[in-house]
């Protein structure tokens, strides 16, 4: 089985892949920016980070608007030259992984988020992949290996910058 990942992940940056990634973007850019997918569209990432093709697991593709963020502009801003606004040219402090997973986070409430991974980009958006556990299905909470994210003390961890996105944003992984 471990050949069949590499394979993948050869597939993924050859030329066909990019070339069938292209298409999909394509059909991505027409649908909703939060939508759930039936399957990962990268095995290999998603099993390397936790997923498992059985009940219990969701996979959710966010998009999410490439750049810099800007401020709203207040009242007491108006009269002053916006490049000294401090409206323009802001950076969050937040990835745009980061922000994938939290707004997969809050229209899925009910499922936890495990991790995530990028997709793909075009000009104005990237696509992310977030791997989402129903925390209260009879088949996670009897799988060992996954069970432990039952646990109370687990509940919106992406919030709480404990994810892998969390934790580099917090400067905890290098």
């Amino acid at each position: 089985m471990l050949n069949l990942y590499k394979a993948l992940r050869k597939i993924w940056k050859s030329e066909e892949g990019k070339e069938l990634l292209r298409k999909k973007i394509i059909e991505w850019r027409k649908q909703p920016a939060i939508i759930r997918v039936e399957r990962p569209t990268r095995l290999d990432r998603a099993r390397a980070l936790g997923y498992k093709a059985k009940q219990g697991f969701v996979i959710v593709r966010v998009r999410v608007r490439k750049g810099g963020r800007s401020r709203r502009a207040y009242l007491w801003i108006h009269g002053k030259k916006p490049g000294s606004a401090g409206i323009r040219h802001f950076t969050p402090r937040k990835s745009l992984r980061l922000i994938a997973e939290e707004r997969a986070q809050r229209r899925y409430p009910n499922l936890e988020v495990l991790n995530s991974y990028y997709v793909g980009e075009d000009g104005e958006y990237k696509w992310f992949e977030v791997i989402m556990v129903d925390k209260h299905h009879p088949r996670i909470k009897s799988d060992k290996n996954i069970n432990w994210i039952c646990e109370k003390q687990h509940t919106r961890r992406v919030f709480r910058g404990l994810t892998s996105a969390g934790k580099k944003m917090r400067g905890l992984r290098s």
